[in-house]
């Protein structure tokens, strides 16, 4: 408290005032190495290099933030479901550190607002604020130490705005997930069998894969069709928030994929029966008229249009009855 009054007093006579005010409404606490914070809130896109042109980003500080995170929720978990077993609170901490979860306190605490990149630079990147708290994380950790991270994560995070048990108990389709960010990035997503087999009990076990714009991505094993996918879509989501190589291959195939479908696959033919651009055309133009002549004599063969009856008078039915009874006495 005392700290915070003493750094409050120094703020008057910082530069970049609203910057340190800024964190302080978000971390609770005022920054003494403000670089720090202004590297975690640096994103890739910006392209920023030192004197020796090494890249200037928060990847280093969310790589260490993500460790950070690790340890202190999993030692905050720990001691509020005492007696649970390690299978429950492996599962606990993984709901609680997800990409989406940091997606989603990095939007409601004003961090995304704080972030620096480019808009060129930072397209497919749908994880831009989970990697600014971790990264924001990894600052509170070489600022001010384990201690504070654990009090920002116990009485900001953890009991302020998330509910660790509903989370805890909530079940998580990480399937639907994977389908979710597929048709938002429009991109192709498939579910293939891999491998059928039972295991030494007889019991059936079922090996799937994702691919995604044909790009390869996790294989998922279990005693279901659906525990097997949800294991693949795991794999995968967490591929996908960890290896930006792998969304950038992703995006490249869909790239291609669009540019295949819109491009014409041939010509259309000339139907103009009045040109004749070769010799052969010519040729096939005779052809088709000699064709077409046979086929009108063959017509005419069959044409009955110039056959029609001649109406008979009583005399001539009277004289032909006569002639056929002669005929028919004088064969007999």
């Amino acid at each position: 408290m005392l700290s915070n009054i003493i750094d409050r007093i120094k703020l008057q006579f910082r530069k970049e005032k609203e910057l340190y005010f800024s964190l302080y409404k978000i971390i609770g606490f005022y920054p003494h190495d403000i670089s720090l914070y202004k590297l975690a809130l640096m994103h890739k896109s910006m392209f920023k290099r030192n004197e020796k042109g090494k890249p200037i980003n928060n990847e280093r500080l969310e790589f260490l933030g993500d460790a950070i995170l690790d340890a202190t929720v999993g030692d905050i978990v720990y001691r509020h479901f005492p007696g649970k077993r390690e299978g429950f609170l492996t599962n606990t901490r993984s709901k609680l550190v997800q990409r989406e979860m940091l997606n989603k306190l990095a939007q409601e605490m004003g961090i995304n607002q704080l972030i620096r990149y480019s808009s060129q630079g930072s397209s497919h990147n749908s994880y831009m604020g989970g990697n600014a708290f971790e990264a924001l994380v990894g600052a509170i950790y070489l600022d001010r130490g384990y201690d504070a991270c654990m009090r920002f994560m116990k009485k900001r995070i953890l009991s302020e705005m998330v509910n660790i048990d509903k989370v805890a108990y909530r079940e998580v389709n990480f399937k639907s997930k994977l389908i979710e960010w597929s048709q938002k990035n429009r991109v192709l997503l498939e579910f293939k069998i891999i491998e059928q087999k039972k295991d030494e009990q007889g019991s059936p076990v079922f090996t799937y894969g994702v691919e995604i714009e044909g790009i390869k991505g996790c294989d998922g094993t279990g005693y279901s069709k659906k525990e097997s996918q949800q294991v693949a879509s795991k794999l995968t989501l967490a591929r996908l928030r960890k290896e930006p190589q792998f969304i950038d291959e992703i995006f490249a195939a869909k790239t291609n994929r669009t540019k295949m479908e819109e491009a014409p696959t041939t010509a259309l033919p000339d139907i103009d029966d009045n040109k004749t651009k070769t010799v052969a055309g010519t040729t096939e133009s005779r052809t088709d008229s000699t064709v077409v002549k046979k086929e009108t004599e063959e017509d005419n063969e069959f044409d009955l249009s110039n056959i029609s009856m001649k109406r008979l008078g009583r005399e001539d039915i009277i004289a032909r009855a006569e002639a056929l009874a002669y005929a028919e006495t004088k064969r007999s």
